[in-house]
């Protein structure tokens, strides 16, 4: 089982250590609090942003305006790794999709900024509740994965169905921008409250 580092001890990244650790996997969380991160699921080892990354696989658990100084500070330590994009890179008082000029999708953003890094897009279009009990609407919770590198992606996958929930391959990461606005309408519905943010939008296998 892999070793996974997560950035950030929100609802989503500990919902996806809970996963991790689920799952078997060696769980580091990074946060600027190294008590949230500690506390943000049972047996993984909490570290203050900016101490060294320990996991093959890094989940960037954070709000895509926190990524520029993230990279600053670890691209280095990135290189070689798994990254795994979990943002909806939106803009709050308009709800759009709030990307860099030019970019087509936060994923594929990130992966022009990380080259020697295999990046991901997961997480990004279930909501933390689900994730945390594994269960949408009395099914497991499903994951859709996106990447370049079919080996990082299988990767991620592995962890996340050895925790007893259920993935969907949604292609290269050029689906990503596709995801991302899957992503934007699920929590337009819930900010809306047309959607529970305990259930979201359901994949059925």
């Amino acid at each position: 089982m892999s070793t996974i580092t997560i950035f950030g001890a929100g609802n989503i990244g500990s919902a996806v250590a809970g996963i991790a650790v689920k799952a078997g996997a060696a769980v580091q969380v990074i946060d600027r609090n190294p008590d949230k991160a500690a506390a943000a699921a049972e047996g993984v080892a909490g570290a203050k942003f900016g101490e060294a990354v320990t996991g093959d696989i890094v989940v960037l658990a954070l709000p895509f305006p926190a990524y520029e100084e993230t990279l600053a500070a670890y691209a280095d330590q990135f290189a070689g790794r798994t990254i795994v994009d979990v943002s909806n890179p939106i803009d709050f008082t308009t709800f759009d999709l709030a990307l860099p000029e030019g970019a087509k999708s936060a994923a594929e953003w990130l992966a022009g900024k990380l080259p020697q890094s295999k990046v991901v897009k997961g997480f990004n279009t279930t909501f933390a509740a689900t994730l945390a009990t594994g269960v949408n609407d009395g099914a497991p919770t499903v994951v859709q994965l996106a990447s370049d590198d079919d080996a990082a992606k299988k990767s991620v996958a592995a962890f996340i169905e050895a925790a007893g929930l259920k993935t969907v391959d949604a292609g290269p990461l050029k689906r990503a921008q596709y995801l991302e606005g899957y992503g934007a309408l699920q929590i337009v519905l819930g900010v809306t409250e047309q959607t529970p943010w305990t259930g979201g939008f359901k994949v059925v296998k």
